[in-house]
């Protein structure tokens, strides 16, 4: 995570907001001691990241998936009973 005086904060804010937000972090720090973390709000930390094919090998598509409920499908459009 990358530390930051508040003259470099001011200088570079733009571009440290358009990081936070793109979910790097960083740190404003005073007289070299760490004054505050800067982090997008929506940005998921640890634990709550998902990653893409987390699930992987846990769900099953059926093979006919698109066909399941046609019929009744074609009824409802049909002016059918539900």
């Amino acid at each position: 995570m990358q530390t930051v005086n508040i003259h470099e904060a001011k200088t570079n804010l733009s571009r440290l907001i358009a990081m936070a937000g793109q979910g790097e972090p960083f740190i404003i720090a005073k007289a070299g001691k760490p004054l505050v973390k800067v982090t997008a709000i929506n940005t998921p930390s640890g634990a709550q990241r998902r990653r893409l094919g987390f699930m992987k090998g846990m769900l099953q598509v059926p093979d006919d998936f698109d066909r399941m409920g046609s019929d009744t499908i074609a009824d409802l459009f049909a002016g059918g009973a539900e």
